[in-house]
């Protein structure tokens, strides 16, 4: 089954606005990711789909291609299918453009769970075990059922813990953090972006619930592969003084 992954790539960021062209390691953050996406074994290709001219001349600069798209999509999955429409691909795989340590092991994981559970989005959770991270509205929490589908996405801790525990102590229990990484059929993607955004989707601010209200699987793989993403200055110094230390990208992290 051919497999692209596609990196859509916005200019504009109200946190961190250019941030697909910030330098890491003397190179654009974009490039980083396209070379951690291209080393999965399990991708055909790589293709970055973005709204400003200046990401297009930068990805072709180091060789990948870039396609412009629509400046009015409110969502990634948004970009990627209109970068893909036209195209003779199976499998699309949605890299977020703003983690420059994405682990290839986690792409092919997630890709043939993909093909494997027919007909549903595929994703990637890690087990939670700080507090912090189990209390975070940043962090998006998913519970799933017996075969591993998704049953609910939350900014909320799921399942609710019980309130009687140490308040400077983990609840018992298994917690997922959700890590932002999708793997669609061709046909499945673009019957999600033909709906309208839903209403828990609205209120928890979280696309992936417009698939699960509307009928579409979401198969979540367990992994310890450790999200990095890129929205702050912290965050991008963080990632700078990781790959300072490491020399590379390649070997940054595990599934």
């Amino acid at each position: 089954m051919r497999t692209i992954a596609v990196i859509p790539a916005r200019f504009r960021s109200n946190r961190l606005p250019g941030k697909p062209l910030a330098k890491i390691a003397g190179r654009a953050m974009i490039e980083h990711v396209c070379q951690q996406a291209a080393r999965a074994k399990e991708v055909d290709s790589v293709l970055v789909a973005t709204d400003d001219l200046r990401i297009v001349q930068v990805a072709k600069s180091f060789g990948r291609e870039a396609v412009m798209t629509s400046s009015d999509h409110l969502s990634g999955s948004d970009r990627v299918a209109e970068a893909i429409m036209h195209r003779d691909v199976d499998i699309v795989v949605n890299v977020q453009g703003d983690e420059p340590m994405i682990a290839p092991a986690a792409l092919d994981a997630a890709i043939l769970a993909a093909r494997t559970d027919r007909g549903a989005i595929a994703t990637l959770a890690k087990v939670i075990r700080s507090r912090e991270e189990l209390f975070d509205p940043n962090v998006v929490k998913v519970v799933v059922d017996s075969n591993g589908r998704a049953l609910y996405f939350s900014r909320s801790p799921i399942p609710a813990p019980s309130t009687q525990f140490p308040s400077n102590k983990m609840p018992e229990g298994q917690y997922l953090k959700h890590i932002g990484l999708y793997v669609y059929p061709k046909n499945v993607l673009l019957e999600l972006t033909s709906f309208a955004p839903s209403p828990l989707e609205q209120q928890e601010g979280l696309e992936q619930l417009r698939a699960l209200e509307n009928g579409i699987p979401v198969r979540v793989v367990e992994t310890n592969y450790e999200s990095i993403s890129v929205d702050t200055m912290s965050d991008l110094e963080r990632v700078r003084e990781i790959l300072a230390a490491e020399g590379s990208t390649s070997g940054t992290s595990k599934q």
